[in-house]
């Protein structure tokens, strides 16, 4: 019972998340395609409108930080997500990076450098640990889908 009384609060979600995205769009900015799904708790700090470009399908999750301004030199140095990409919590995406469709950013990593298409970065700085991945909206993986069945199944 409780799980479907929840289930009742997704279009207020949805809704909530949707109206984030437009403001994103129109006060701070920032090019932020409708299917992302961003965390209420992350922050983009766009030096200037449209440095921040999000690709479709991707989600980035909680008190993760992007921000455009170097703080040494004050240029604006875009920063550009792919498609169908997972930002981990707590991560920190600096001036300049882009990161190719497909990828991960693991949880609390700070990325200095481009991230390769299709590919899992970790750790402070973010270093490639995986390449050749293959996942699905969202930066979700495909084997995640195989491992849910089997864990509702009853199989070991």
């Amino acid at each position: 019972m409780p799980r479907r009384t929840l289930h009742v609060l997704l279009p207020l979600r949805g809704a909530i998340i949707r109206i984030r995205n437009l403001w994103l769009r129109i006060a701070i900015g920032a090019e932020v395609d409708d299917t992302v799904q961003l965390s209420l708790s992350s922050r983009l700090l766009p030096g200037r409108r449209g440095s921040i470009v999000v690709g479709s399908d991707t989600l980035i999750a909680f008190k993760t930080l992007i921000y455009t301004r170097d703080p040494l030199t004050g240029a604006d140095r875009p920063v550009r997500i792919g498609s169908r990409c997972f930002i981990g919590g707590g991560s920190m995406i600096l001036p300049g990076v882009t990161i190719g469709d497909e990828s991960i950013v693991g949880g609390g990593a700070v990325v200095i450098e481009d991230v390769p298409a299709r590919s899992i970065v970790g750790g402070n700085p973010a270093r490639i640990l995986r390449t050749g991945i293959d996942v699905g909206p969202f930066g979700r993986l495909a084997v995640a889908d195989e491992n849910t069945r089997r864990l509702w199944s009853g199989e070991a």
